[in-house]
């Protein structure tokens, strides 16, 4: 069967392409796979969830966190290990596909330097972390009617890219090469 996704831009390629792409590459047909995803974009705004995608591509990005109350509010099922979404830009072009490798959920003062390390933005510090952060969940949690205090619990979520295809990078559970860095910023 011939790929129909080979030979677009990423910019052009869908989630629904990309992940076919992915199972394609891993050996999987699409139609009997029983392997499911989700579709994002980082952020709350244009800038930041190109740039942070980005990073993801970039290698520097291999974890995010979300206000643990917006996947309340939300009804939104919390990413669990082993699960896997298609990153997108702002306009909804799919860049590459995580697969998600721990979660820990934390008061937003017990989020530690490390995780901010590996989340990858900014000087990659703890206090750049809790700021912009910070400033992300005021925003997002005042469509809720909260607002952010610091022992609010922060879903802490670290991941690798297991398809980049303009990387020509494909790897299934268990075969993870190079690690790279959901809701949230």
């Amino acid at each position: 069967m011939r790929d129909q996704t080979r030979g677009l831009t990423r910019e052009r390629r869908s989630a629904q392409d990309m992940w076919k792409a992915y199972l394609h590459s891993i050996g999987e047909d699409p139609a009997t796979s029983d392997k499911k995803f989700t579709a994002w974009h980082f952020c709350d705004d244009e800038k930041n969830a190109n740039d942070l995608a980005a990073l993801v591509l970039a290698g520097h990005k291999r974890a995010t966190a979300g206000s643990l109350w917006t996947y309340e509010m939300n009804q939104e099922p919390l990413p669990s290990e082993g699960t896997y979404a298609v990153i997108l830009d702002w306009l909804g072009e799919a860049q590459c596909i995580i697969r998600t490798t721990a979660v820990e959920i934390v008061p937003f003062n017990e989020v530690t330097a490390d995780f901010a390390l590996t989340e990858g933005e900014g000087d990659k510090s703890l206090k750049y972390w809790r700021r912009v952060h910070w400033a992300y969940f005021e925003r997002e949690l005042r469509s809720f009617g909260k607002r952010p205090d610091e022992t609010m619990p922060v879903v802490c979520e670290v991941f690798e890219v297991a398809y980049d295809p303009e990387g020509q990078k494909s790897r299934g559970p268990g075969n993870h090469g190079r690690s790279q860095a959901k809701t949230g910023c």
